[in-house]
């Protein structure tokens, strides 16, 4: 089960809910894939396909909807 958390023009964040217990979110679109870290602060942990200016937009939405993203995180995994 992938959990969507919410989806941004042709981005959609979420998360795998057996994957491993630190507090992350992916991304997908057509042009790519990424993962970030959500603490101790927002970080890149991997990604494919997207340019440096890509990548720097995506962590400014992560950074933007942080509060979204744990709150699901929380709720899903019942922290």
């Amino acid at each position: 089960m992938s959990p969507t958390v919410f989806k941004y023009k042709n981005h959609r964040f979420f998360f795998f809910s057996r994957e491993e217990p630190r507090m992350h979110v992916h991304i997908i679109s057509p042009e790519g894939e990424a993962k970030f870290w959500m603490e101790p602060m927002v970080a890149l942990a991997d990604y494919h396909g997207y340019s440096e200016k890509q990548l720097k937009t995506l962590a400014k939405i992560v950074e933007k909807h942080g509060k979204e993203i744990k709150e699901t995180w929380e709720k899903h995994f019942g922290c």
